[in-house]
């Protein structure tokens, strides 16, 4: 099979779907990879590195967008949407509940389109999203952090104090993967940390590991506006898979916090958590509400990008290589999780989330495989 792989052009993306190892394994494999020019140089990856591990590197995004299988990070975006095809295969993070124009473009087009966001794992978890919910999590606290500074327009708050201070209160929403990243993350710069969840078994492994030092709360309206009025840095890291995130922080709710406070919206991808969320960029991360300062970077792991690219081939090479080996129908009919990827196919919506967000139908699965 023909594997592309197009340089990302979002705005401060510098993360590329594939490292030279990953080439490395699907050209031993008797693929044929192509890499967009330079789209590697951002992580740390030359084009020379590639064609060591057997790939061949082309001028265009056209020439990468040209193949069978389609490696990307980041959904595409606006002038991209004229790559799409009905024999393409996509692979990316796609998040169409938040994104209803890619998703037409992409039933206009007839494009299968798997998104790394909705494959599972045997247990329910999410595999591909893990490492990316990682970072995010962590760099979500040290750009709160950094937020809360008076340069940045914040209280001027150390968020783990010093000997003889108060330190900073963070609050995380959501005790998943991103959620439990930036606990271990409030928690070693020394702020004292709530976090709130819906799942009690959730909760009691926070109590089990951290021994009591932070404060678990059962997620519902009322504990989160205390938690939000009390706290100097909210972590908004709420997901349901494949749909819209749930808005849990009103606009209320943000206008009885402490002036100088801090919020950071990790679900953004997902159209965020926080009622007066917007995504933002890396170049433009954050703008007031009230007297609060919001952060919504869509990409956050993009600031990364040597740490997030590597994390991500070891998350997603696995999937790729099935897909290349047997075609898209053949991997996803002998792999159920890697099915709950599927969003679009022939025209049709595959993800009953993602249907349902888009106000679709979804189409039968073993239809589509069959």
């Amino acid at each position: 099979m023909r594997i592309g792989v197009p340089r990302e052009i979002k705005p401060a993306e510098q993360r590329v779907a594939l490292t030279a190892a990953g080439a490395t394994e699907l050209a031993a494999r008797g693929h044929e990879v192509v890499i967009e020019r330079g789209a590697g140089e951002g992580s740390g990856i030359a084009d020379a590195a590639y064609e060591a591990a057997g790939a061949r590197i082309v001028a265009t995004a056209a020439e990468a967008w040209a193949a069978e299988l389609v490696l990307k990070v980041k959904e595409p975006i606006a002038h991209e949407l004229d790559l799409l095809r009905e024999d393409l295969t996509l692979f990316a993070y796609l998040h169409l509940a938040a994104a209803p124009e890619l998703a037409r473009a992409l039933i206009d087009r007839g494009t299968t389109a798997i998104a790394y966001e909705t494959v599972r794992a045997p247990d329910g978890s999410l595999p591909m999203l893990a490492p990316m919910s990682e970072v995010a999590g962590r760099l979500s606290v040290i750009q709160g952090a950094r937020l809360l500074t008076a340069p940045a327009g914040g209280a001027g708050l150390l968020l783990g104090g010093v000997p003889g201070t108060r330190a900073g209160h963070t609050v995380v929403l959501g005790g998943g993967v991103a959620g439990t990243a930036a606990v271990e993350m409030a928690v070693g710069l020394g702020s004292r940390v709530t976090v709130l969840d819906v799942s009690l078994p959730r909760l009691r492994q926070f109590d089990t590991i951290y021994g009591g030092r932070v404060q678990t709360l059962h997620s519902n309206r009322v504990t989160v506006e205390e938690s939000v009025r009390d706290a100097d840095l909210v972590i908004g890291s709420v997901l349901i898979p494949g749909a819209k995130a749930p808005k849990l922080v009103t606009n209320e709710m943000v206008a009885g916090m402490r002036p100088g406070s801090a919020l950071v919206d990790i679900a953004i991808d997902q159209g965020g958590c926080f009622a007066d969320s917007r995504p933002t960029t890396h170049d433009d991360p954050s703008f007031t509400v009230h007297d609060t300062v919001f952060a919504c970077v869509a990409n956050l792991p993009g600031a990364v990008p040597r740490t997030s690219t590597q994390a991500l081939t070891n998350a997603t090479l696995h999937a790729t290589t099935r897909i290349a080996d047997h075609g898209w129908r053949a991997a996803l009919s002998a792999d159920a999780g890697l099915a709950e990827g599927l969003n679009t196919t022939g025209g049709q919506v595959a993800n009953a989330a993602v249907a349902s967000a888009l106000d679709a139908q979804a189409a039968p699965l073993a239809s589509l495989l069959a």
